[in-house]
């Protein structure tokens, strides 16, 4: 007599675990498409706001400290010092070993290529994308992005530090 009844509400059991969820948590709601097409739309205004400062305060020569956190080589990391004159990059040379290590950051090789690199992160509709920007120059000191939040070990962190610009 028990035994039906065991059966019984172990059918009910396991039908009530499979039933799909019928509210999203706080994340997935922030992590919804729609949200995300408004966050990299204000990245777009932020970024072509930024980008335009920039290039009105036409600056040619300058210094800067680059880090790149991501799931990559130490020597693809940095920090690296990158030197920039007359806009072309000049040297790119790390910080631990004063060794020229200009093959693993030539996407990052100038302030406009970091401009770049946001762009291309907004054109491929990263799962998320954090950009802090220097007030007095406009340039980015901090690009964040996930690109597929199902992915593991693809986001990129770069750090821009102790900018100078070079009379």
């Amino acid at each position: 007599m028990r035994l039906p009844i065991i059966i019984s509400a172990g059918l009910l059991l396991s039908l009530g675990l499979n039933l799909p969820v019928m509210s999203k948590s706080p994340i997935e709601i922030a992590q919804s498409p729609a949200s995300n097409n408004l966050n990299l739309r204000r990245a777009e205004k932020r970024l072509a706001f930024n980008r335009r400062f920039w290039n009105q305060q036409n600056i040619s020569n300058y210094d800067y400290t680059l880090s790149n956190s991501c799931f990559c080589i130490g020597e693809a990391r940095g920090p690296v010092v990158i030197k920039v004159r007359n806009g072309q990059t000049s040297s790119i040379t790390s910080v631990a070993t004063g060794k020229d290590v200009k093959e693993y950051f030539q996407n990052y090789n100038t302030i406009p290529k970091l401009f770049d690199v946001i762009q291309d992160a907004i054109n491929r509709k990263a799962a998320s994308l954090n950009v802090r920007y220097n007030a007095r120059f406009g340039y980015p000191t901090q690009i964040d992005i996930d690109y597929n939040s199902q992915i593991a070990d693809e986001e990129r962190y770069l750090t821009i530090e102790n900018f100078k610009v070079i009379k």
